[in-house]
């Protein structure tokens, strides 16, 4: 039976009070409970004649050491937790719905936070009470039946060693949940550079760093407080304590997770005086302190004046809270005049108040006598509460739990086989282990109005309640709720947090903390990680051309979509508007102007020659030859017309070919002048055999044919891959460029360089007979028109390339006007000047003049 028995105590606690049991001493049953001081952990209990009975731990103070007085080292506030265990089975034995019949009991047993102890009324807990023999239980009239969890998990692995022994399964609490919502209110405030500082508690870091990391908090510290075990080590204790609070300080991150069990805040609480930053500096440096829900806010005796305003505006985690009816009533019912069986309430009344007995002091009284009068709401919220703290919420629902469940199993017991003894219900040889069973899934709704429900691993169903520490200049403590984590609720959704109502440590003056290593590179700009040091830690570095950043803290720039580009600060992305070369802007007006007025000139110069055609200068070099290359200089300015305007499909199909064929047919006209012309000098030399050459056959032959191999590159080009309409969203970055592709660059480039081959053969034979007799001779003139031409088209790739958008456009444009003029004016200037200006000239007598 005691095997069975304590399989419900050690279960229960883990669901409940999300913390494991405590340290044991022991108490008999028939000693008064004030003959036993507030030392250490509580496990409370009790025995009637046909009662179940119910252990619960409560967290009390250390043992203090041996050269400290014994009133110093003493936490008042852990009395307030036996409060609610008694308020609980007041209400249960009380309520004839729960448990009828039934006396619910309990028993307090004193720890002094020693693993001797613990471990010798961890045996008690499984033997005879009276009469200590382990292993052994002879009155099972009084088993112990569960016992609620305590405060401090280092106690619950003393309890672990013995009842592993019996197979008692232990369950350990699970504290990710806590940590999550931890995490929730970090990223919500952007808090991600933070410390960690934890007495003797390794969950910390094998929890919290992980997940934390995961979701990108960075820690600028972690510092580990040991615990003090003996008196000897107070002062290694207080100069460890002393380092880290200066490194705190000194640290840039404002935000500091504080980890430790229910009496670490004692501890803490010595940090700012045993610092020499703090004390060198009139106005110390505020932190914002998350503490977990292990911490209590509690105090020492001898802490009762020190200064509280490291305590102001602390974040703290706590399990939901409520008040139940009839509580604080039953608070302010505690007197010391009528202890009735609760001996703790002298001791406690003395050290919360600063006050002796007299009649319990042997000798001369020191201080203030006791009235009995004093009110505990008067108390500072570090020696005691008014309302239900969450610690002791934990254990006034994990007794009504406990009871829920035993109602539970024993309704369904009593309709198999109930036996009456003295108007009670025994339970004789009952597997009173199944008690874990009804505990699966187990729901009710407290006295507060709070649903309390477990689930089938007996975790507790209940959020987390963030509440602000506010502490005013009369040193008065108050908790504010601020906020909540739902531990039911999707991620996203669990915390809710009320910014306004947070009072913040006046080192901030009230405005909300930040807590970077780097300040937050803002859009336009983007993280470069400084090597070597956290990834919180880096340098906010421009976005490059093209890209941007619209939010905080980007690793890294995008581009903006196809129709959009970025804005001169990099931070928003602008639509692109669509662009091309028209006719109503000033660039494409004046290209199209200069083309007109080029095609005028050359329809003008082509007027002169067609009116003096029967001159000898028009007669000279071959006057159709002359008229060709006049007209395909027209449609050349011309055609530089189809490369301004909206691109369509017809006109990207044309602008190129025709463009081609054209300055092809030009530059093959100046080919066969050049040749003609050195044909003639030959042939006028006696018996010259190149006479049958000379005439207008052999100029018709060499335009055709030239002419024709650019027309076949076109006819190919066409019918392979021909130049379509498209918009280019990428060469500009601020617009939409619609121009016409090519299809395939290759035929561009094999146009423009056949255009290029026969102007390099002109310009060379030119050059050869550029020393022939002025008068027959206008190779000196054709030689500078390809020296123009060939200067134009070499400028032209470069410029082309580096170009971009409708710019590109512009400088062919360009190309085909200037070299049009340069062949216009260089072959054909000299000739209108000698027949408008020297008409003198302009006769036979003078061209048949040799130089020589």
């Amino acid at each position: 039976m005691a095997a069975l028995l304590l399989l419900l105590l050690i279960l229960l606690p883990r669901a409940i009070c999300k913390t494991p049991i405590v340290k044991c001493h022991i108490h008999d049953p028939h000693t008064p409970l004030h003959q036993y001081h507030q030392k250490g952990d509580l496990i409370l209990g009790g025995l009637a004649s046909h009662s179940i009975i119910v252990s619960s731990s409560i967290a009390f103070s250390e043992k203090p050491p041996p050269t400290l007085l014994e009133e110093l080292n003493v936490v008042p506030k852990n009395y307030q937790h036996i409060l609610p265990l008694q308020f609980a089975v007041k209400e249960i034995n009380e309520n004839p719905q729960l448990l009828p019949n039934v006396t619910l009991g309990f028993r307090i047993y004193d720890s002094y936070f020693n693993a001797k102890w613990t471990s010798h009324a961890t045996m008690l807990l499984i033997s005879t009470l009276k009469t200590f023999v382990p292993n052994y239980i002879c009155d099972i009239k009084k088993g112990l039946i569960a016992i609620i969890g305590g405060l401090d998990p280092q106690t619950s692995l003393h309890v672990a060693t013995i009842l592993d022994i019996y197979k008692v399964p232990q369950m350990a609490p699970k504290e990710t949940r806590q940590y999550k919502g931890i995490l929730s209110l970090l990223l919500h405030f952007r808090w991600i550079w933070i410390g960690i500082l934890t007495f003797s508690d390794e969950n910390a870091e094998r929890f919290v760093v992980p997940l934390f990391s995961q979701s990108g908090i960075c820690f600028a510290f972690i510092e580990r407080s040991d615990k003090l075990t003996y008196v000897t080590e107070i002062n290694n204790l207080f100069n460890q304590l002393a380092k880290i609070h200066d490194k705190v300080i000194d640290s840039k991150a404002n935000v500091v997770l504080f980890y430790g069990e229910s009496y670490t805040l004692e501890y803490f609480r010595w940090l700012p005086y045993l610092s020499e930053l703090e004390q060198s500096s009139n106005k110390p440096k505020g932190k914002v302190w998350i503490m977990t829900a292990q911490v209590e806010l509690t105090s020492f005796v001898y802490q009762r004046t020190w200064d509280t305003e490291i305590l102001h505006g602390v974040l703290s985690f706590t399990t939901h809270s409520n008040d139940p009816p009839g509580f604080c009533q039953f608070v302010q019912s505690k007197t010391p005049s009528s202890p009735k069986g609760d001996g703790f309430i002298l001791d406690f009344w003395q050290q919360a108040f600063g006050c002796v007995f007299p009649n319990r002091v042997v000798g001369s009284v020191r201080g203030d006598i006791c009235t009995g009068q004093e009110k505990l709401e008067n108390l500072p919220g570090p020696y005691f509460e008014m309302r239900m703290t969450s610690h002791s919420y934990n254990i006034y629902n994990a007794v009504y739990a406990v009871a829920h469940a035993l109602h539970a199993m024993f309704t369904s017991r009593v309709k198999q086989r109930p036996v009456m003894i003295s108007g009670g219900m025994k339970f004789q040889n009952q597997p009173l282990w199944q008690l874990h069973h009804f505990l699966r899934g187990i729901s009710f709704n407290n006295s507060a109005g709070d649903k309390v429900s477990l689930d089938q691993n007996r975790e507790i169903l209940a959020g987390f309640d963030i509440t602000n520490w506010i502490v005013s200049s009369n040193q008065s403590f108050q908790r504010v709720k601020v906020g909540r984590v739902d531990s039911l609720a999707p991620p996203q959704q669990a915390l809710t947090i009320n910014e306004g109502a947070i009072k913040w440590h006046i080192w901030f003056n009230q405005t909300q903390p930040k807590s970077l290593c780097t300040e937050s590179c803002h859009p336009g700009f983007c993280i470069k990680v400084k090597e070597g040091e956290a990834f919180c830690c880096y340098d906010c570095i421009p976005c490059p051309e093209g890209k941007i950043s619209d939010k905080d803290d980007m690793n890294d720039c995008y581009e903006c979509e196809d129709e959009k580009y970025p804005n001169k600060h990099r931070n928003i992305c602008i639509p692109k508007s669509a662009t091309f070369l028209s006719f109503e802007e000033p660039l494409g007006l004046s290209l199209a102007c200069s083309a007109l007025f080029f095609a005028f000139i050359t329809a003008l110069v082509l007027e002169i020659f067609v009116k003096h055609r029967d001159t000898p200068v028009v007669k000279a070099n071959n006057r159709d030859l002359t008229y060709a290359l006049l007209i395909s200089l027209l449609l050349c300015f011309l055609s530089a017309l189809l490369f301004i305007g909206y691109p369509d499909k017809v006109t990207c199909l044309l602008r190129q070919t025709v463009f081609g064929i054209i300055f092809s047919v030009a530059v093959s006209c100046v080919l066969a002048k050049t040749i003609t012309v050195v044909l003639a000098f030959i042939a006028t030399k006696p018996g010259s055999r190149m006479r049958k050459w000379v005439g207008k056959g052999l100029a018709n032959s060499i335009v055709l044919s030239c002419s024709l191999i650019q027309a076949v590159i076109c006819t190919v080009w066409l019918v392979i891959s021909p130049p379509f309409p498209y918009a280019d969203m990428k060469s500009v970055a601020e617009e939409i460029v619609l121009e016409c592709n090519e299809g395939t660059v290759t035929f561009f480039y094999c146009v423009l360089g056949y255009m290029g081959f026969l102007a390099l053969v002109s310009f060379t034979v030119a050059f050869l007979a550029r020393k022939l007799p002025d008068s027959f001779n206008e190779a000196k003139f054709i030689t500078f028109s390809m020296l123009v031409f060939c200067s134009v088209w070499l400028s032209f790739v470069p410029a082309y390339m580096s170009s971009k958008g409708k710019y590109m456009v512009a400088v062919e444009i360009f190309s085909i006007l200037a070299s049009s003029a340069g062949l216009l004016g260089c072959i054909f200037s000299p000739k209108c000047y000698t027949i408008l200006l020297r008409p003198e000239l302009n006769n036979r007598e003078h061209l048949i003049r040799r130089k020589y």
